[in-house]
């Protein structure tokens, strides 16, 4: 069996005398979409944020790509070496433009001719998958809707040609059509070969397009399995998609 792209056990984060991640242990294999789901607080972001390098963690194992390991890696590293991250709230550079927003998201890459070259096809596709984002290509990145920062912060994070994109809570304050558009956009870039981290409240929708999937609450992991079968499990059904068992 191969090595997974993501390899965590007994992973722990603090914030003074509370523990919000309480030993938790969990794997995404290559080119799998694996969620995070659970209700607020439950510590879904801590966890991501501990293995983007954002916050500091305690654990037995944090490995990345089989051999590198998290624990001692700097989050400035985590780039160059292949993992994304887009944040919860997007965090795009509001005073640049969509375009220098979407370059800086290649600044980790070579800058020789053929690199440029690459950067430039890139640049390309990411306006081919968000439409909207070429039309306002020169506007200030704050004057866009919430929904299209959120496709500026995802296409900015495949500008840069990781090997595993970290999500956390991409539907978060979006109208239900633009939430549709961007699952649509993750789900095309998961089956385009793309090895996807996601963190979403919305268990639904995340549970409609993700390989697996594990339930966190209070800083644990309640259940996991196949994404396919905990949305039918009652207990799922019943406490986070608001439906109650038959």
């Amino acid at each position: 069996m191969a090595e997974p792209m993501l390899k965590i056990d007994s992973l722990s984060v603090s914030y003074g005398g509370i523990q919000a991640v309480k030993s938790i242990g969990f794997e995404v294999a290559h080119k799998e979409l694996v969620c995070l789901i659970g209700c607020n607080g439950a510590g879904k972001t801590s966890t991501l944020k501990a293995i983007a390098g954002l916050l500091p963690f305690t654990a037995n194992t944090a490995l990345f790509k089989t051999s590198l390991n998290l624990t001692t890696m700097p989050a400035h590293q985590r780039l160059p070496q292949g993992m994304a991250l887009v944040p919860e709230g997007r965090g795009v550079f509001t005073r640049m433009t969509v375009l220098e927003n979407l370059e800086l998201g290649a600044y980790s890459r070579k800058s020789s001719g053929s690199a440029r070259a690459d950067i430039q096809v890139d640049l390309e596709k990411m306006l081919s998958t968000f439409p909207r984002l070429k039309e306002r290509l020169q506007q200030s990145a704050g004057t866009l809707s919430g929904g299209e920062q959120q496709m500026l912060a995802i296409a900015r994070a495949l500008m840069g040609r990781p090997d595993m994109l970290l999500l956390d809570e991409p539907s978060m304050g979006l109208a239900p059509l633009m939430v549709e558009k961007i699952f649509e956009v993750v789900q095309q870039v998961h089956q385009e070969g793309m090895t996807i981290l996601l963190v979403e409240q919305n268990a639904h929708i995340a549970l409609q397009i993700a390989n697996r999937a594990y339930v966190m609450d209070s800083g644990l992991i309640d259940y996991h399995g196949q994404a396919s079968e905990l949305i039918n499990d009652p207990r799922i059904r019943e406490t986070y998609l608001g439906q109650a068992p038959a």
